[in-house]
């Protein structure tokens, strides 16, 4: 008879959102983390967990369990998009390269910060045609392009020569702000929600742990990475013994997919390919039994945590648990029950046993190998007395 899933831990709510809005609202475009990484230090030292960094600024938490291996790693990044400085114009206003994969339709209109070597100023991102008692139709024609906008900083400059003595310069960073909203319907609005707002519910899963009585069977290590956006994600923040990884992050909703923004979503492949089948299914366990709201997903063009490891030869078992998200990478929405239900899945996660036990060694013969099934399909016990008016517990509605 198979052990009962782990019961999922209750999630301090307030914190959640206390620690999400200060991430929102501390800059850290991919480059540009320092100020972040020190933030989330600090929040680790008050939980009471040791933590580590690498030379740029990864970050590796541990906590302790009853066995030293295999150990388990959750991943979440503190970077997100934003822009960089790449040219002075001679308007006395700033080009603009992307950072990270976005596009500039949703740069229009965005204040921003930009870092220079002598300080931050404010501006907002602008279309070169911005003014339509100017340009009239030709504002709705304009392509959106990176090199169709432009940077208006709020000083009094009108040509380059005034860009240079004000200290701006090509490379300078550009942050975004976030602006977030917490609406009383329960809906989070802001941007770089992806992944501030994975990196509140790990924070507050693992403040969940910590307050509890209950003792991990594996060591485990809450990892937050600096350059997801950027494709490098958590490609060196591993040590061989880590053999399974849950990365957190964003779920597009959309038409064509299945993710809603009020539930959790379990990634079954990326864009690099499909996650480890064994550990998919170990959270697909967790959240049914502890009847978490979920759906199932795959993304076309998206890349995470999980895979980046993976690609720089990590041999260990992946998944993804994602919060649902409309219109990522842009003015992006979730809902405090996706973000709960994360928090939750990562409670009951880090209590459950090793997903294949012979993963304590990195090479060893067949036995203790796992099999996926291959025989006829039964009917689930969850199902067997399926209503349509009363959906299986744990399933989105």
């Amino acid at each position: 008879m198979a052990s009962p899933s782990p019961k999922a831990l209750s999630i301090d709510m307030d914190y959640l959102q206390d620690v999400m809005v200060r991430l929102l609202e501390t800059h850290s475009p991919t480059g540009y983390t320092d100020q972040v990484v020190h933030m989330v230090c600090q929040e680790l030292e008050s939980l009471g967990i040791e933590h580590e960094l690498t030379r740029r600024g990864a970050i590796r938490g541990n906590i302790q369990g009853s066995r030293r291996a295999p150990d388990r790693a959750i991943v979440a990044h503190v970077d997100t998009i934003g822009a960089m400085v790449q040219g002075l114009k001679d308007n006395g206003r700033l080009s603009l390269a992307s950072i990270g994969t976005w596009s500039s339709r949703f740069a229009e209109g965005s204040r921003v910060t930009v870092f220079t070597d002598h300080g931050a100023r404010t501006g907002t991102i602008l279309p070169l045609k911005a003014s339509g008692h100017t340009f009239n139709e030709g504002v709705d024609t304009q392509p959106s392009e990176w090199d169709q906008v432009e940077l208006r900083l709020d000083e009094i400059v009108y040509d380059r020569a005034g860009l240079e003595e004000l200290g701006l310069a090509v490379g300078d960073f550009v942050g975004v702000d976030s602006n977030p909203r917490i609406t009383p319907a329960g809906f989070v609005d802001a941007r770089h929600l992806d992944d501030k707002a994975g990196v509140a519910c790990l924070l507050a899963a693992v403040k969940a742990i910590m307050e509890s009585d209950v003792r991990l069977p594996l060591d485990c290590h809450p990892l937050f990475t600096i350059s997801e956006e950027v494709g490098v994600g958590a490609s060196a923040v591993l040590h061989q013994d880590v053999a399974e990884m849950v990365a957190i992050d964003t779920a597009p909703q959309a038409p064509g997919q299945e993710t809603l923004e009020s539930c959790v979503t379990i990634g079954m492949k990326d864009s690099s390919g499909p996650f480890d089948w064994h550990l998919t299914q170990r959270m697909l366990e967790l959240a049914r039994d502890n009847e978490i709201r979920h759906v199932r997903d795959t993304f076309r063009y998206y890349h995470c945590d999980a895979a980046a490891a993976l690609e720089a030869g990590n041999d260990l078992r992946t998944a993804l648990v994602c919060f649902g998200t409309d219109s990522t990478h842009g003015y992006e929405r979730t809902h405090l029950k996706a973000l709960q239900g994360v928090a939750e899945l990562l409670t009951a996660y880090m209590q459950s046993p090793a997903v294949i036990a012979r993963d304590i060694k990195p090479l060893g013969s067949a036995k203790g190998f796992p099999v996926q099934p291959v025989e006829e399909a039964r009917e689930h016990p969850d199902t067997e007395h399926h209503d349509p008016e009363h959906p299986e517990k744990g399933a989105a509605e």
